[in-house]
């Protein structure tokens, strides 16, 4: 994995702690350094500080999506939402909030590895133009490829999987994140992003509905 931060006390002290959980880590103290390393060691997953030198965090996770759908967890001594919306909209896929535990950092990536490589069982779903192959983790939109994070891909496969079943935030962070509590706006950012890549008009959505008082709904598009 890479791990991009400008304080050094951090790298070491994450870095210490990640290998003896087994991870072999490669590090970077600013924006630039961690594009350079990852133009040449594809990493995992991508522990990144929000506030770097240079190439800020942000533009280093969006630069890190027109590459692929590396994981991405966010580092970041900002507490406040819209700092960890903005980078939940440019694709990241987890944030920990600093001062942080190096043990609920661990966890956190942890989690996110294993969803990234989760073994489904080969099979394709269709919903009329919607196509998700859970095998090779791609999807399409009239035959178009989506560029969908590893989160973004749970989530639709969750939904498509319990498709007219209704599901409240709380439920959805548990499920598909695999967190106990969390910030619930992290699944109202997904569900948007989601709703920008596979519906015709997210803001009147036909598949991704909203229940008022509950939560979001998959209603599919064909009977199929």
């Amino acid at each position: 994995m890479l791990v991009v931060d400008d304080d050094t006390t951090v790298r070491d002290v994450v870095r210490r702690y990640l290998e003896h959980a087994g991870y072999e880590v490669e590090l970077a103290g600013d924006g630039e350094q961690a594009l350079r390393l990852m133009a040449t060691h594809e990493p995992d997953i991508v522990v990144l500080d929000l506030m770097l030198p240079g190439i800020d965090g942000l533009e280093v996770c969006r630069r890190i999506r027109e590459r692929g759908s590396t994981p991405v967890v966010m580092l970041t001594a900002l507490g406040e939402e819209e700092d960890r919306i903005a980078g939940l909209q440019i694709g990241a896929d987890d944030y920990v909030t600093k001062p942080f535990s190096p043990r609920e950092l661990a966890l956190r990536v942890s989690s996110v590895l294993r969803r990234a490589s989760r073994a489904y069982e080969p099979r394709v779903v269709r919903d009329g133009n919607l196509v998700l192959d859970v095998a090779a983790h791609t999807a399409t939109l009239d035959g178009r490829p989506l560029q969908l994070t590893t989160r973004e891909f749970d989530l639709l496969a969750f939904f498509i999987g319990n498709a007219g079943k209704a599901f409240g935030r709380a439920e959805l962070l548990e499920r598909v994140w695999g967190w106990q509590f969390g910030d619930q706006s992290t699944v109202t950012v997904h569900v948007r992003r989601l709703r920008e890549k596979i519906e015709e008009d997210p803001a009147k959505p036909k598949r991704l509905s909203t229940v008022w008082g509950v939560g979001y709904r998959y209603d599919p598009c064909s009977t199929d």
